[in-house]
């Protein structure tokens, strides 16, 4: 048999990947809200519901004490989330010292501690949109507390971000880094990796880049975008 009759060996296709429709999205985003904001309204449904039980007046103080903790807790989610996820449409540039407060009414309610360095004296949509998802994920990647770092420089035309989540058993879920690069969903959860997907996403759109990195005790993200 001559050395071109050999049979040739097949290559069987990669997989396609597929790109999840725009609708499934908008439907794990939208749970993954619904989710963030059923904790604390529940927790208020339940404080009336002890004011009203005729039974439990020694536990006023407490119930009123739940109701006031809840209502914080779900008027700083709902207020960093109309900006971290686009609702707020209106405004082409924030200034960073409004997101720092949006910021930390959300890490109020996380182990982590915030460290905010932002020199940048305006963020245009979508860096602001990167820097709030950014500061969750680094609150959420600190389950055990810590510190997450945020920082933002304009170079040449970028702006450039840089987070560290730094703390005991700090972890990126393997759902989160799938998002951040662009891949569907896999095994895990949904609420984690639709953040994470929907990052890249909007981040492509502007041309921009994200990157993650898991150190030793640390979680590191890094983006670039164009500032106009």
């Amino acid at each position: 048999m001559t050395e071109d009759a050999l049979p040739t060996e097949t290559v069987p296709d990669a997989p396609a990947v597929m790109t999840p429709k725009t609708a499934e999205v908008a439907a794990y985003l939208a749970a993954r809200m619904c989710h963030d904001f059923i904790s604390p309204a529940s927790a208020i449904v339940s404080g009336l519901d002890l004011l009203d039980d005729p039974t439990a007046e020694d536990m006023r103080e407490d119930a009123m004490n739940l109701i006031a903790g809840s209502a914080r807790k779900l008027a700083d989610l709902l207020a960093f989330t109309r900006v971290a996820f686009g609702a707020s449409a209106s405004s082409e540039t924030f200034d960073p010292r409004e997101l720092h407060k949006l910021a930390l009414g959300l890490f109020r309610h996380m182990r982590a501690e915030l460290d905010w360095q932002i020199e940048a004296p305006t963020l245009n949509k979508s860096a602001a949109r990167t820097i709030l998802n950014l500061a969750q994920l680094a609150g959420a990647a600190l389950p055990m507390g810590g510190t997450a770092s945020i920082r933002a420089v304009e170079q040449g035309g970028n702006v450039a971000i840089a987070v560290e989540a730094k703390g005991p058993k700090a972890r990126l879920r393997a759902e989160v880094a799938a998002g951040l690069e662009g891949q569907p969903m896999g095994e895990g959860l949904h609420g984690h990796w639709v953040q994470a997907y929907y990052m890249h996403r909007f981040i492509e759109d502007a041309g921009g880049k994200i990157f993650s990195k898991v150190e030793e005790d640390a979680v590191v993200f890094a983006a670039t975008l164009a500032i106009a």
